[in-house]
């Protein structure tokens, strides 16, 4: 069974840094074709924040690029993102999300963790 628990969200003011951790467990995250972060504001739809792939190309939201830098640790099968000059408009629950390719896609989601960035 395949799960993804993040960790390292929290209270910051503006222009400060936080990484967040997702740790996976059940698999691999080598076996994984791609794991990202996204986010969600209340009523609004989950979107892309950085992803990077099992051959360790890496996709930014324009939105964040600059900014925000996302890793692997394959040795401890955990996919960091590392956020910096962190803005009020960053106030939200990020998710990780892994995708694997089995002859047909699937996707696993996190619990979220929240981040608030204070002004």
């Amino acid at each position: 069974q395949v799960q993804l628990v993040e960790s390292g969200g929290g209270l910051v003011q503006a222009g400060g840094s936080l990484r967040l951790s997702c740790a996976v467990s059940g698999t691999t995250t080598v076996s994984m074709n791609v794991i990202g972060w996204y986010r969600q504001a209340p009523g609004l739809h989950r979107d892309l924040v950085a992803s990077v792939t099992s051959d360790g190309l890496t996709n930014y939201a324009d939105s964040v690029k600059g900014r925000i830098l996302i890793s692997r640790d394959d040795a401890k099968n955990t996919v960091y993102l590392q956020m910096n000059s962190l803005q009020p408009a960053d106030t939200t629950v990020y998710y990780c999300n892994a995708r694997e390719f089995r002859g047909s896609w699937s996707d696993y989601w996190g619990q979220g963790t929240q981040v608030t960035v204070s002004s």
